[in-house]
């Protein structure tokens, strides 16, 4: 029986930190790579050196091991800048990840609150605002781009107390020296999502200036 059993196991025969990656552990069963795991996932399973396992339970750790990449790969890509929902999975169906892990990767940062579509609006609105004049009509699109729903848009620019009209004036001011012409000048700035009425009255203040 006793070598019936060590035919059927297989054993961690070392686990080795990666060169480019530090923060995540190749894992080597009976001498051969077999997976790797981020340093949190490596504490949480605890696993060492000399652990056997049956090839039912190692195919369960590999398909741990997939779902931990897939979150540590979302993750990375949320520290470069916030994303929306539809961006982190249409990042990860790029991927080639399943349509199930997917879901599992999205509710396990919701849960963490690293995805957050208001949140994501919100810094997307005030980012936009601090970088240059931005039309409300302009960062609705853009919003919408990134499938942010409806409502959390309608939310998010309500709490938004930006005049308008003043970041038309600072477009206007900082753009008039390059359009002499005021037909191109104000299809210029329709095109950065400013209604016509408004484009009119600021152009006409700057007249009587």
């Amino acid at each position: 029986m006793q070598a019936l059993r060590q035919l059927a196991t297989m054993k961690i025969s070392s686990i080795k930190q990666q060169v480019k990656r530090q923060d995540r552990y190749s894992i080597y069963v009976d001498e051969k790579y077999a997976f790797s795991l981020s340093e949190s996932e490596l504490l949480n399973l605890g696993l060492k050196i000399g652990q056997e396992f049956s090839k039912e339970e190692l195919e369960e750790l590999k398909q741990t091991a997939v779902l931990d990449k897939a979150y540590d790969r979302a993750l990375n890509l949320i520290a470069r800048r916030l994303r929306s929902e539809w961006e982190i999975r249409e990042y990860l169906k790029r991927k080639d990840y399943t349509p199930a892990l997917i879901d599992t990767i999205v509710n396990k940062l919701s849960i963490r609150g690293y995805v957050d579509d208001a949140k994501f609006a919100e810094a997307w609105v005030r980012n936009r605002r601090l970088l240059k004049p931005t039309a409300r009509r302009r960062l609705v699109q853009e919003l919408r781009a990134k499938r942010v729903p409806n409502e959390i848009i309608d939310q998010v620019l309500v709490a938004d107390e930006t005049d308008e009209l003043q970041v038309l004036r600072v477009l206007v001011e900082k753009k008039k020296s390059r359009y002499p012409d005021k037909l191109k000048f104000m299809q210029y700035l329709a095109r950065q999502g400013y209604n016509y009425d408004d484009i009119k009255a600021v152009l006409e203040e700057l007249k009587n200036h």
